[in-house]
C-alpha cells in the first residue's frame, strides 16, 4: 500500500515532473522523479527517515554518494545506527577511500539509494561494501521506477525494497 502522505510530500516539493527528460543511464522518459527537490525538503527528509526506520533490520547504513548521503544520514540520525558512504569512484588524495566512515569485516550492511531506474548504483555499492568486508543483502529506496532494478539487484543476490513504485507515484 502506498504511503499517501510521502507521496503528497513529494508533489508538493514539486519533486515529480513531467516533460521529456533523459536519465542517467542514457534513456528518456515523460516523467522524472527529481532527488534533489525532495532531499532538500525537511518535510520530505523527514517522511522519509521515519519510512525508512519501519523498514530496517540491519544494524548499520550505507548511503550511495552522492544521492543518497542526506537520506542516510537523517535515517542515522531516526534510527540512532551508524552509516557508510559508499562512494561512485576512489578519491585521489587523502585516505583514496572507496568506503567513508568505519566498516567493520562481516558486518551486516543495508544499502539506502533514492531512486532505482536500472539499479546499477546500488549494485555498484553493494560490491564495493562486500570487497570491503561488509555483508550485504538488500537495497531500500524511496522510488522504484520499476525498469528493471529489481531484476538486476536479485541477479546480485540483493532484494529491493522501496517506499514507493513509480505506478503508485503516478497514479492520479
Amino acid at each position: 500500500m502506498a504511503d499517501t502522505d510521502l507521496i503528497a510530500a513529494l508533489r508538493e516539493a514539486d519533486a515529480v515532473q513531467y516533460g521529456e527528460f533523459e536519465l542517467s543511464h542514457g534513456g528518456t522518459s515523460d516523467y522524472y522523479v527529481d532527488k534533489y527537490r525532495f532531499e532538500t525538503h525537511p518535510r520530505c527528509l523527514s517522511l522519509i527517515a521515519t519510512a525508512f526506520a519501519e523498514r530496517i533490520d540491519e544494524p548499520k547504513l550505507a548511503g550511495v554518494a552522492l544521492g543518497a548521503v542526506p537520506l542516510v544520514a537523517v535515517t542515522s540520525v531516526e534510527t540512532d545506527l551508524p552509516y557508510v558512504i559508499a562512494r561512485k569512484q576512489q578519491k585521489e588524495y587523502g585516505t583514496a577511500n572507496l568506503i567513508e566512515g568505519v566498516l567493520e569485516e562481516g558486518e551486516e550492511v543495508l544499502v539506502l539509494e533514492d531512486i532505482a531506474t536500472t539499479g546499477q548504483s546500488a549494485v555498484d555499492a553493494a560490491q564495493a561494501l562486500r570487497e570491503a568486508g561488509a555483508r550485504v543483502e538488500r537495497v531500500l529506496v524511496v522510488v522504484d521506477r520499476e525498469e528493471g532494478a529489481r531484476e538486476l539487484l536479485a541477479d546480485h543476490d540483493l532484494e529491493l525494497d522501496a517506499l514507493l513504485t513509480a505506478s503508485e507515484l503516478l497514479d492520479r
